[in-house]
């Protein structure tokens, strides 16, 4: 990518107001020292000692910690936590994040904090060992209450914002934030706003997603649209571009190893290749960094090769993050696009 043109489209950055609307989880790491273990006296069982315990935002939250490294100028959390401890250390891991506003996130008696607690075995000099993971989530339907206030904001932030993001995190259809109303409110605001850039993704697939930017991995789009999951990539930018045709908006698609490829409405495709590994990887968190960069890069004016290109360069950065969801900075996007 012409460095000049990036320079252009990032110091945009500092202007620009995005909102995540979806479902925001804390992400509690516990540190484990191996060489502390320890048996314990009543049960016979090893007990892992836990030598520091980090706090950041998950889910949605890991698409804002990509904004924030980005030096995105005001962005909006749009969701629920619960009124708990871990409500608590979600709210602060937020608040203390640069440009973050929490006009819009809404506390509540009526769910629990959507929390992923990783255990992870720190040993000198090796990677860090994730043991299994205890998560907290709700097992029943979004309350209207809580739905009602999060929809009753989307109309005044859709003349405010320069993007959205939808990110529907949960496995439970109707549990978290992205429900069929609240989908139904997005598109009405698409009729509305029609040229506000909104990039959707969700863990359950987009089908019955309005009309909005697409953003799914292979697996995904074979399941909406029918086709082989492993399909080569001509085929796959042939689905893409009839998709995009359809939806009549751009439809991205991360393919892991094949790297990002993207159509556009009017039947653009663009298809750009995974740099490469430099070292140990951790793949969690490049989809939302992918997410992040496409919306960021949008939003300035970028055209499609360009946000693929932008996004791909951030997800390489992010899989060579061990132990930790992690993020990409402009700084380091333009240094590894400068030495590619």
């Amino acid at each position: 990518m012409n460095l000049a043109r990036f320079a252009e489209l990032t110091c945009r950055y500092p202007r620009l107001r995005i909102a995540i609307v979806g479902d925001f989880c804390l992400d509690r790491y516990f540190d484990i020292d191996p060489a502390r273990q320890e048996i314990s006296i009543e049960t016979g069982l090893p007990v892992h000692n836990i030598t520091r315990v980090r706090c950041q935002p998950g889910a949605a939250g890991t698409i804002l910690n990509n904004l924030v490294a980005l030096g995105i100028g005001e962005i909006y959390p749009v969701g629920f936590c619960g009124e708990d401890g871990e409500g608590f250390e979600l709210r602060r891991s937020l608040k203390a994040r640069t440009g973050v506003r929490l006009d819009y996130f809404v506390q509540t008696g009526e769910r629990r904090t959507f929390t992923y607690t990783k255990p992870l075995v720190c040993a000198p000099g090796k990677a860090p060992v994730e043991l299994s993971r205890l998560d907290i989530k709700n097992w029943t339907p979004t309350p209207a209450a809580v739905q009602d206030q999060i929809i009753g904001t989307l109309f005044e932030l859709a003349t405010k914002v320069d993007a959205m993001i939808l990110m529907d995190q949960v496995d439970l259809p109707e549990t978290g934030v992205v429900t069929a109303r609240l989908l139904e409110t997005i598109r009405e605001a698409v009729c509305v706003h029609p040229n506000l850039p909104i990039v959707a993704d969700s863990r359950r697939g987009l089908r019955g997603f309005p009309p909005v930017i697409f953003k799914m991995n292979g697996a995904e789009l074979a399941a909406l649209t029918g086709t082989a999951s492993d399909a080569d990539v001509e085929t796959i930018m042939l689905t893409a571009r009839k998709l995009a045709a359809v939806q009549r908006r751009a439809v991205i698609v991360t393919l892991a190893e094949r790297g990002i490829l993207g159509a556009t409405p009017t039947g653009e495709v663009a298809h750009v290749p995974v740099l490469p590994i430099r070292g140990e990887i951790d793949i969690v968190g490049a989809g939302d960094s992918v997410t992040a960069n496409l919306t960021a890069a949008l939003a300035a004016g970028a055209k499609l090769l360009e946000a693929i290109e932008m996004a791909n360069a951030a997800a390489s950065i992010v899989i060579h993050q061990l132990g930790t969801t992690g993020t990409a900075s402009v700084d380091q996007i333009e240094c590894l696009l400068r030495n590619s």
